[in-house]
């Protein structure tokens, strides 16, 4: 795997500081399997200037990463992505892109401490990747949302069918979107956060 060169930080922007309103911050993860366009949400939602940490791939990743229906891609996330988005004047959410290959697993625990909730990024083309993530937020107790990305060729199935093949209760949310809009990316957060508040109204 070859470096990247890396870009020279003169300092934080202004939109980079933290709101004078903020008085609640929540640590969210946004998961998946490999190329399923992760670190492209947590770029399109941010509303700061998202910490990546993607390497070039190479020849030795043959065989070894699945990159299937991501044939163009040249970069992929060895250790997290981060980006922060506002939900509210009051309330920051701070988010964490965990990496999809399963060689990465390892470093799910640190960024897992602390989590309130997750989001299952899936590709309707793949959704065999999504299975073993999905088990190991289950063993983990992580509330979690799942978002169908909008792939241009990928096959689009009814909600409860999708349902079905992932094995899900009839409580977790699915929705739709689009990972590299902003509205879209903002509507699957906003989603997950009901349905952490629905879940703390039950359990009251």
């Amino acid at each position: 795997m070859d470096f990247k060169g890396s870009e020279t930080i003169t300092g934080p922007r202004e939109e980079d500081h933290l709101p004078d309103t903020a008085s609640a911050a929540v640590k969210i993860v946004i998961v998946g399997g490999f190329g399923v366009g992760k670190t492209t949400m947590v770029g399109a939602v941010s509303e700061i200037r998202p910490l990546t940490t993607e390497e070039t791939m190479t020849q030795a990743g043959i065989g070894v990463d699945d990159n299937y229906g991501s044939d163009t891609k040249t970069a992929t996330t060895v250790a997290m992505d981060f980006g922060r988005i506002s939900i509210t004047d009051q309330l920051v959410l701070y988010l964490f892109g965990t990496p999809g290959q399963e060689r990465f697993w390892f470093l799910w625990n640190g960024l897992f401490e602390g989590a309130l909730g997750a989001v299952v990024l899936i590709d309707t083309r793949r959704l065999e990747v999504s299975f073993d993530v999905i088990g190991r937020l289950e063993e983990r107790g992580v509330p979690f949302v799942i978002a169908v990305n909008d792939f241009p060729d990928a096959p689009s199935y009814p909600v409860e069918e999708l349902r079905k093949a992932l094995d899900l209760s009839d409580d977790i949310p699915i929705v739709k979107c689009d990972a590299r809009k902003k509205a879209s990316s903002r509507d699957v957060l906003m989603t997950l956060m009901h349905f952490l508040h629905s879940l703390t109204v039950t359990s009251a």
